[in-house]
């Protein structure tokens, strides 16, 4: 039963000391530099318009206070300077403000821009910034009749870059610290399956084949569980099957070495006689035959998936191939009263393999059908062209009148063991070893073989091999 991540204290899976080769470290330092880019921004967007927003307040404010003085001053700059003029003036330099009053276009006093001065005298109103007395100041004037005026400067504002940081600092740096706990929070999120995933694998490599890894959100997160746990699952059937297997093999190879070491032990006992003797060693022979052929069928299966496995592919007729395994077989079927047919189309079939391998092949699928074959039911060798084209390749198949496959056994016929792990002890069975071995020399020969149900009522076994390269270059 599948056993989940929780509640067991998984083995320790070896972490790398390094700050920053972790991946909640480096989600860490990542959202730490977004937060910081983002409020680098922010500041660089925000202290300017803060800055533009303080110098509007104050441009509104003097222009308010330019109005207020032209409206007080309107009827009394013809008059000569008067006491009620001195306490207007004095008031506003109170408030930072420099007055100049304005007389048929004359300023009371130096100082003004002469722009200043000309825009007043033709009855214009002023709001700028400009030079007043050498400094940068906020400049607002307010026309009078006659050439009259009122001008009031302020001076710019200095250090207004450092009052918008100063109270602009306290936002942006929760911003980083909020930055700072989010990605916190992500890389935990993130890095927790990721870390129940490699326990995981680590107690898989340990042999724990019962381990599960819990199926969450979000998505690619989930996938890993379902590939982890789908891991889990094929390691077990794998093992399994191997186990059964490596017990099918021992049975296999048991039987024949007990029967040789019985006879063995027989002749040094002086139990048989002479005239036994010829008989017994043609037992012992039959006996070490089949050992020797399970051997060698065990070695091809290892070797087959090595890169040096010898292979001489040539132009081969498979017509001719099929004709040629006829007397052998025909023989050995006609003495377990089963028949035997070749079926070929009359002309060559052509195919690109090797002559020697590809009859190890068929020599195989025969010997297995005849095992499960009955008396009176045929055993058939069809060969036919894979299509119109000779260089498409051909068809080799192995049909019988035995028991077949069901359906659940086509989809494990080419398995090491598996069939004989089913069928032991309810029909006769060999070692397991011979259509896994059929099946992977037809695939190092370029081929394909698959499984069905034959017309004859048992089993078919149907093998595609390629064309012929040189053909198809030639016929090109």
């Amino acid at each position: 039963m599948a056993l989940p991540l929780v509640g067991v204290r998984p083995p320790a899976v070896p972490r790398r000391g390094r700050f920053g080769r972790t991946l909640t470290a480096r989600a860490v330092l990542v959202t730490c530099a977004v937060a910081l880019v983002s409020v680098l921004v922010t500041a660089i967007v925000a202290v300017p318009l803060a800055i533009r927003g303080a110098e509007r307040r104050d441009q509104d404010a003097l222009a308010a206070q330019a109005r207020l003085a032209a409206e007080v001053l309107r009827t009394r700059l013809d008059r000569g300077r008067t006491a009620d003029e001195e306490r207007l003036i004095q008031q506003l330099r109170n408030q930072g403000i420099d007055a100049y009053l304005i007389r048929r276009g004359t300023a009371d006093r130096p100082g003004l821009p002469p722009r200043v001065l000309k825009r007043i005298e033709q009855g214009r109103n002023v709001s700028a910034r400009g030079l007043v007395n050498g400094e940068r100041a906020l400049v607002e004037g307010r026309s009078l009749p006659g050439g009259n005026g009122v001008v009031l400067s302020r001076a710019s504002a200095t250090g207004l870059w450092r009052q918008v940081l100063l109270s602009l600092w306290l936002p942006l740096l929760a911003g980083l610290a909020a930055g700072v706990v989010a990605g916190l929070l992500l890389a935990r999120r993130l890095a927790r399956p990721i870390r129940v995933a490699a326990t995981a694998a680590a107690r898989l490599r340990a042999g724990d084949r019962a381990v599960r890894v819990p199926v969450e959100s979000p998505d690619e997160v989930a996938d890993l569980a379902e590939a982890l746990n789908g891991l889990a699952t094929a390691l077990a059937t794998s093992e399994g099957r191997q186990r059964e297997f490596l017990l099918s093999v021992s049975h296999e190879l048991r039987t024949p070495l007990t029967a040789i070491r019985g006879y063995a032990e027989a002749l040094a006992d002086g139990v048989i006689g002479p005239e036994s003797m010829a008989d017994t060693g043609r037992t012992m022979l039959a006996e070490s035959q089949h050992l020797d052929r399970l051997i060698g069928d065990l070695l091809a299966l290892a070797r087959l998936e090595a890169a040096d496995f010898p292979l001489e592919p040539v132009a081969v007729d498979l017509a001719r191939l099929a004709v040629d395994a006829e007397p052998t077989w025909s023989g050995r079927c006609a003495a377990v009263g089963v028949s035997f047919r070749v079926e070929t189309p009359g002309e060559p079939v052509p195919a690109y393999t090797d002559p020697g391998r590809i009859r190890q092949v068929v020599d195989g699928l025969l010997e297995n059908a005849l095992r499960v074959v009955p008396p009176g039911k045929p055993v058939v060798l069809a060969v036919r062209p894979a299509g119109p084209d000779p260089a498409s390749g051909g068809v080799l198949e192995v049909r019988d009148g035995g028991p077949g496959f069901t359906d659940d056994d086509l989809a494990v016929a080419f398995e090491r063991g598996a069939l004989h792990q089913r069928y032991r002890g309810v029909r006769k069975v060999g070692s397991g070893l011979g259509l896994a071995l059929a099946a992977g020399l037809v695939r190092r020969l370029g081929g394909e073989i698959v499984a069905g149900h034959a017309p004859e009522g048992g089993a078919a076994l149907t093998v595609r091999l390629p064309g012929d390269p040189y053909r198809t270059r030639t016929s090109a």
